[in-house]
Order: C-alpha cells, then sequence, then structure tokens
C-alpha cells in the first residue's frame, strides 16, 4: 500500500517554511481556538474556504458537504452550528455556495444513487419551489447559477430559525447570517443579499 510520501514531504515543506515565517506560529495553536466565523460550504475541492477568503488557521470555523445544505435532520450539521454559536461564541455565519456544483447540478436532473438522491431532498424542494422562476431562464448555465444562488438563501433561512439562533438573539447575542457565492472564473465572492442579523432584522454593513 502506498503511503503518499508527496503528501508528508508537502507537509514538512510548509513547517519548514511557516517556522521560518513565523516560529511562534505552532506554538499558538495548541491554544483555544477563537474564530470570528463559521463557513458553511461544499465539499467541491475547488472551493478552499480560508484560501480564497484570505485568512488563517484559527480565524474560521468551518463544515462543508455537497451542495453547502443545513438540514434540521442532519446531527453533523445542527452540532457545528451549536458549538460555533453557544461556545466558540463566532460573530457570522456564512454559508457560501459556488457556480457550477455538481450537487446543484443533480438536483436539476433524474434521481441518483443513495444515499446522495436523500442527501439531495432539500435542493429538489428548492427547485420545486422556484421552478417557475427557473423555467424562464435562458439556458441551463443560467438556471444552474440561480439554482446554487437560491439553494444558499434557502440555508441562510433554515440557519435563521434553528433553536440555536433563536435563543442566542434573544438573549442579545451578536450573530449575523450571511449568504454568498464563490464564482469559480473569477475567484470573487459575490453577497447575495439575504444576510440577517436577528428574527427580522437585515444587516445593512458589517
Amino acid at each position: 500500500m502506498r503511503r503518499l510520501p508527496e503528501v508528508f514531504e508537502n507537509n514538512r515543506a510548509w513547517v519548514r517554511a511557516r517556522n521560518a515565517q513565523d516560529p511562534t506560529y505552532f506554538e499558538r495553536q495548541l491554544k483555544a481556538q477563537h474564530p470570528r466565523y463559521l463557513w458553511i460550504g461544499c465539499a467541491d475541492s475547488r472551493v478552499s474556504p480560508t484560501t480564497i477568503a484570505g485568512l488563517e488557521a484559527g480565524d474560521m470555523l468551518i463544515h462543508r458537504n455537497m451542495g453547502n445544505l443545513v438540514s434540521t435532520t442532519d446531527a453533523n450539521s445542527l452540532s457545528v452550528i451549536k458549538y460555533a454559536v453557544d461556545v466558540l461564541q463566532v460573530e457570522h455565519i456564512i454559508v457560501c455556495g459556488h457556480e457550477r456544483c455538481a450537487a446543484v447540478r443533480a438536483a436539476l436532473g433524474p434521481s441518483v444513487w443513495p444515499p446522495m438522491e436523500q442527501w439531495l431532498a432539500p435542493l429538489r424542494a428548492v427547485n420545486r419551489d422556484h421552478h417557475k422562476e427557473l423555467d424562464r431562464c435562458e439556458d441551463y448555465d443560467e438556471r444552474w447559477t440561480r439554482l446554487a444562488e437560491l439553494n444558499v438563501a434557502a440555508q441562510v433561512a433554515t440557519i435563521g430559525l434553528l433553536p440555536t439562533l433563536i435563543f442566542a438573539w434573544q438573549r442579545g447575542q451578536k450573530v449575523s447570517l450571511h449568504g454568498w457565492l464563490y464564482e469559480l472564473g473569477t475567484g470573487l465572492l459575490r453577497d447575495l443579499g439575504v444576510s440577517r442579523s436577528g428574527p427580522d432584522a437585515k444587516v445593512l454593513g458589517d
């Protein structure tokens, strides 16, 4: 069995470079984390959250899955959000989708193999709920991107209704929700204008 020596060599090279640049970096990593952000994104290998946001390890708690979904039946997502809000006291929760998402494309097509089909149920629901708007899209690529945007908005709405967020806002905790889309072709993040800082409040700026 291969031991992937190239990965270990890359790791050692990274450690040498990091130590040369910042001799106390790893010592600081032993301390408790205090991220300002929770990023909920897609598992796509082209979307690296800290890289595209220009942040360092420790700045952002990250949860990724196929299609950047937050399901009320998914203990994994719910546990990450609760830990981020109640324990780490993050200030911002970001749901970030991306162009040409395979999960979104699958939701536009016929049924796929399990367990992926079950996982895609929330995305298919967004597709059904917005079928009239999506049917007006001029071509498939426009429909693909628009469903990715609508999906992000739906996940932000879902998070805003979770007891974890409701209780946090009721006790006056400052935590805001944001919905973004990452453009693969440009490397830029796009704010979708669905941010909120409370049950009925819109975020006007940061």
